[in-house]
């Protein structure tokens, strides 16, 4: 079960990286599927399938189900009072990604500082895993012409 569930998640993600999210969600949602049935419902291993499921969502102009995602996904880390500074810092990074689909840059701005302060608290301040919020930031930043910000936060990157 876990081995399908593995080849599942691959297959999923590989496809969102080849800029095919549409054929990302079937994959995933198998791996959905059976991590479920073996983990429980409220397991925080199925946060990254969600937040996986999210992106592709998003990228195949399904906004819609993406939020659904993202509301489960959040729903799984206010249950679970051990859940990682690692995993919410990703939760929030997800969130922050599908603000800026939205168009919704204050909102995207608050969930991709939480992912930067999370990243910190548990990585450090210079790893690499904080680089993704900084550099999402910037990209914010830079396209509301505010080059000073964005150039500061593309040198922490």
């Amino acid at each position: 079960q876990e081995s399908l569930i593995a080849v599942a998640l691959s297959r999923a993600q590989g496809s969102v990286w080849a800029g095919q999210p549409l054929a990302a969600i079937p994959a995933a949602l198998q791996a959905l599927r059976s991590s479920s049935r073996l983990l429980g419902p409220a397991s925080l291993r199925l946060l990254p399938i969600y937040l996986l499921l999210a992106e592709a969502s998003t990228g195949a102009g399904r906004p819609r189900q993406a939020a659904k995602y993202l509301s489960q996904a959040q729903w799984i880390v206010l249950q679970s009072p051990d859940c990682s500074a690692a995993l919410q810092s990703k939760l929030h990074q997800g969130l922050g990604l599908f603000s800026i689909a939205e168009g919704n840059l204050d909102q995207a701005l608050y969930h991709l500082a939480n992912d930067v302060y999370l990243a910190t608290a548990e990585f450090g301040l210079n790893s690499v895993e904080v680089s993704g919020g900084y550099f999402h930031m910037a990209n914010i930043f830079f396209h509301q012409n505010k080059m000073d910000a964005a150039n500061s936060l593309y040198t922490e990157v």
